[in-house]
């Protein structure tokens, strides 16, 4: 299996509910370093996964329909935790949803799947993967 990975950051508040989250149930802020993995079986006729500048473009526009808000707010997640594992499947669907569209070109078709990754800090992260 080939991959490329590309990365950008996010900057949100947000809070949760639930006893497991103790301070953490008060707003607070989070910084996470974003990462997404593009796989596949076979490079495509040009050798590459996909092209990088397309998955670096369309990733920071993912991240920047989050970036600077306060989750808490946005009708998406209303009454939703939105745990570090959660903001990963939402950007790997949403980035899903725009290969779909055609938005990194032909040769994303053959695209196996992404795996999203949310860096908390250099000692914790979280990770969703799902097949394309």
């Amino acid at each position: 299996m080939f991959s490329i990975t590309v990365r950008d950051h996010i900057m949100i508040a947000h809070s949760f509910r639930g006893e497991v989250f103790g301070p953490a149930q008060r707003l607070h802020g989070a910084t996470f370093l974003v990462d997404a993995t593009f796989r596949r079986e076979q490079l495509d006729d040009d050798n590459i996964v996909v092209d990088i500048g397309l998955a670096t473009r369309e990733l920071g526009a993912v991240v920047g329909e989050l970036n600077y808000r306060n989750l808490d707010n946005e009708p998406d997640f209303a009454g939703i935790n939105t745990s570090t594992e959660f903001l990963a499947k939402v950007i790997a669907d949403r980035l899903a949803e725009r290969i779909q569209k055609g938005a990194l070109g032909e040769g994303a078709k053959g695209l196996a799947g992404i795996t999203v990754t949310l860096h908390e800090s250099h000692v914790a992260w979280a990770s969703y993967e799902r097949a394309l």
